[in-house]
């Protein structure tokens, strides 16, 4: 006698098994962009600022949550979060196998100190902390000091495979010489320094050179996608700057309107300098300095500057992690 599909699917499901015959496999579906405003992320932050204690929390973080993503984060690989550290607080040492990076957006005279290497920060300054590094954060100057953090943590999660680690004691011994690492793997270094391709390494990329940088690009080799546009290679290969993410700055002069392309690459943004818009398929995203905002993968986006200032935009992408995947691709 045959079963009746019913049947053998309850008999199935009673096992811990299912018949592909009920299943069809998701495809992509097209997710909205989300933009944030500044205003609302500076005043949580002051707000976390009187309210929440450094020792209690650890970290006084507050998270750029997309309400179009099911996984509470900012997009599906990658997070964009908003650190602030008051005038002489420590943020305690600890380590995880999230990559991550700094990008300070106000403030200066403080130090992240990854790996026993301090690290000056300043606004536009940006500091890798490779996984599983250990890290911790002063703020030596009479302010706060707010930076951006990026990390993949959205996608280390999804694979079940984050780890985490306290130092005992609150901040870790310097023990090497601040500058070691741009002597170790700036663009001018020691034939014998060597690190496997591929890895990352704890550096900082200065605002004033990056953005001289940026500026430097000729018109004619002004990208018709991004406008001016420069990459923070890794010091070692010269590759992506870290094995799950890209970290870029674009600079979009008065006027500039790019064209519209897509790829199956998250980016995500912050507004360094000036304002403009986004157009990411119908809907438009009008931001200005301080804003932040992701444009999800196979999305036609385009960038305005209207305006008669420039405008700045870092961003950070997983281009890294489809390529890995050999499942990179752009369409314009």
């Amino acid at each position: 006698m045959i079963m009746k599909i019913s049947d053998l699917d309850k008999e199935l499901e009673s096992k811990s098994l299912a018949g592909f015959w009920n299943v069809r496999v998701p495809l992509h579906h097209p997710e909205a962009p989300y933009l944030w405003k500044w205003e609302d992320v500076k005043d949580g932050l002051m707000k976390a600022l009187d309210s929440i204690d450094i020792d209690m929390a650890e970290r006084r973080v507050i998270r750029l949550v997309s309400p179009h993503v099911p996984v509470n984060s900012t997009s599906h690989t990658l997070q964009f979060t908003f650190s602030v550290v008051n005038a002489g607080e420590v943020a305690r040492a600890h380590r995880h196998n999230m990559a991550a990076i700094r990008f300070v957006v106000q403030g200066k005279g403080a130090y992240t100190t990854v790996e026993g290497e301090r690290f000056p920060m300043g606004e536009g300054d940006l500091i890798l902390t490779p996984n599983w590094s250990w890290h911790d954060h002063f703020n030596g100057s009479a302010e706060p000091i707010i930076w951006l953090d990026g990390l993949d943590g959205p996608l280390i999660q999804s694979l079940n495979a984050l780890f985490f680690e306290m130092l005992d004691k609150q901040a870790q011994s310097v023990t090497r010489e601040e500058g070691a690492s741009l002597r170790s793997f700036g663009f001018a270094r020691p034939p014998e320094v060597c690190a496997e391709a591929g890895s990352a390494v704890p550096f900082r990329y200065g605002w004033k050179e990056s953005y001289e940088a940026l500026k430097a690009i000729p018109e004619k080799e002004s990208d018709s996608y991004d406008g001016n546009l420069i990459r923070y290679i890794n010091p070692i290969d010269g590759g992506f700057t870290l094995p799950t993410m890209s970290c870029e700055l674009q600079l979009l002069k008065p006027g500039k309107k790019t064209k519209a392309h897509r790829h199956t690459s998250t980016s995500l943004y912050h507004v360094f300098q000036g304002r403009g818009s986004t157009v990411v398929g119908e809907g438009r995203l009008e931001w200005k300095k301080g804003d932040s905002f992701v444009i999800p993968l196979w999305q036609w986006h385009h960038h305005e500057n209207l305006s008669a200032e420039e405008a700045v935009l870092f961003s950070i992408n997983d281009r890294p992690i489809m390529e890995k995947l050999d499942l990179y691709r752009e369409e314009s």
